[in-house]
Order: C-alpha cells, then sequence, then structure tokens
C-alpha cells in the first residue's frame, strides 16, 4: 500500500539535484563579479552545470506530464526527484550531451524517461508528454536570452552576457534536435500516437536507430550549415548577437585560449 509519506519522498528534491544547483549558482556568481582567475574556466563551470540542470529539467517535465496523464509509476522510478541518476538512460541524457557540449558546442538531445504507454490515455496526452521536454528547453532559452530581448543589459557585465548567449545557444540546438520527427527523439513521439498501426510497425525497427543518424547527417556539410543557419536565425530573433553567442562559446572552451576581445 502506499502512503501520503511514499508519494512525498518520490517528489522530494535529490540532493544530487540541488549540489549541481549550487556549483551553478557558485559559478554563476564567480562569472558575474570576475571572482574567478581564469573567467573562462568559471564560465565553463556555469555553462556545464546549468546545461545539466536543464537536463534535468527536460526528464522532469516528461515525467511530471506523464504523471497527470495517467502514469503514476514515474514517481516510484525517481523521475520527480530531479536525480539525475535516476534516468533509465543515464548515459544519453546526462553524460553523452555533456561530453558533445564540451567537445562540439552543441545541445544533444538525451534520452527520454521511461513512460507506461499502456496508462496513458488519450493520444493528446502522449503528443503533450514527448513536447514537455523540448518546451522545458524553450523556456530556459526564454530565461537566458529575456535580458537580450527585453534590452536589459545594463549593469550585466559582458563575460555573464557571453555565458548566458552560449547556454541559450545550447538550449535552442536541443530544441530544436528534439523536435525533429525522427524515431528516437521526441518530435516522433509527439507525431507517432497519430501515425496508423501500418506505419508505426513498419519504422519500429529503425526507431533505436534515429538519433545516430541526426548526428551522423550533422557531419554532412549541406545538412550542418543548414541547421546551423536555423540556429542563428533563432537566436538573431531572440535579439541574442552573433558575438556574444561566439564569445560565450571560445570562454567556454578556455583551454584553448578565447580572444582578448571576448573577455573584455
Amino acid at each position: 500500500m502506499t502512503t501520503a509519506t511514499d508519494r512525498r519522498h518520490e517528489r522530494r528534491i535529490s540532493p544530487v539535484f540541488l549540489a549541481i544547483l549550487a556549483v551553478m549558482a557558485v559559478t554563476g556568481w564567480a562569472v558575474w563579479t570576475d571572482f574567478a582567475a581564469l573567467p573562462g574556466l568559471a564560465v565553463f563551470l556555469f555553462v556545464t552545470s546549468a546545461w545539466v540542470v536543464s537536463l534535468c529539467l527536460h526528464e522532469y517535465a516528461h515525467a511530471r506530464t506523464a504523471l497527470h496523464g495517467g502514469d503514476i509509476t514515474v514517481g516510484a522510478k525517481g523521475y520527480l526527484t530531479l536525480n539525475p541518476l535516476a534516468y533509465t538512460h543515464a548515459v544519453l541524457s546526462i553524460v553523452l550531451p555533456v561530453l558533445f557540449v564540451i567537445m562540439g558546442g552543441i545541445g544533444l538531445p538525451g534520452g527520454a524517461v521511461f513512460i507506461e504507454q499502456g496508462r496513458v490515455k488519450g493520444r493528446w496526452k502522449h503528443s503533450l508528454i514527448s513536447a514537455a521536454g523540448p518546451l522545458a528547453n524553450v523556456l530556459f532559452a526564454l530565461v537566458c536570452t529575456a535580458p537580450f530581448w527585453l534590452g536589459a543589459l545594463d549593469g550585466v557585465p559582458l563575460v555573464f552576457q557571453y555565458a548566458l548567449a552560449f547556454l541559450a545557444f545550447l538550449q535552442v540546438t536541443a530544441a530544436l534536435l528534439n523536435l525533429l520527427p525522427v524515431p528516437g527523439l521526441d518530435g516522433y513521439g509527439i507525431v507517432e500516437p497519430w501515425l496508423s498501426y501500418r506505419v508505426k510497425r513498419q519504422i519500429a525497427p529503425y526507431a533505436p536507430y534515429g538519433f545516430f543518424v541526426v548526428i551522423a547527417l550533422l557531419f554532412v556539410p549541406a545538412v550542418n550549415d543548414g541547421f546551423f543557419d536555423a540556429i542563428d536565425a533563432l537566436m538573431r530573433s531572440l535579439g541574442v548577437p552573433e558575438l556574444s553567442r561566439y564569445c560565450g562559446s571560445q570562454l567556454f572552451r578556455f583551454w584553448q585560449g578565447a580572444p582578448d576581445f571576448c573577455e573584455a
């Protein structure tokens, strides 16, 4: 028998998540105040920890929407605690996206939490569960870019602006990639409930490879150029200068050395 105490425990915020949040807050303060001897290192730690926080929120959004959609098992699986270690695909959800940010500077979509589909009734609910994760990234991007599109940059240190711009870039890339209607990504999860049984059966054997196909296609110059042109257009629409995003990415890779003008 499940008690109210058990349910509260299932929704208690994980100390692991709180620790990551604390790292984000402390390193964000270090970037803002220029406290760190190496501003690039502070930007790296701030962006990386904030990126992990956004990944946790992405997975939490899936789980919370599934809970309201009828899957009451998500709490017992630890998905509502925001603990990155509780996800069924910890490597895909956390480790691989962080590595891609470090190596390639792109917001890679992670693996989704495991939802018991049979407990969720109604196609709209299934679509909303899939859409909830990318929407969390969209909201995170809007928060990061708010000082830009609100024209509220007075008093915001330049290096902090650069860090926010690069973090927003990661959120936008993750949201756009995840919304592609490719098997294995959330975009396909949105449209899948509306497909015929025959079509879903035909696609099913290829579903495990969709994610890797998308990554491979990004190495094709024409696809890569088109994708990043779309990202740049979205960033401009949010009022983020390309220079800010560029400097943010350069400071993030502090081991390569950022141009002097990015540390002004």
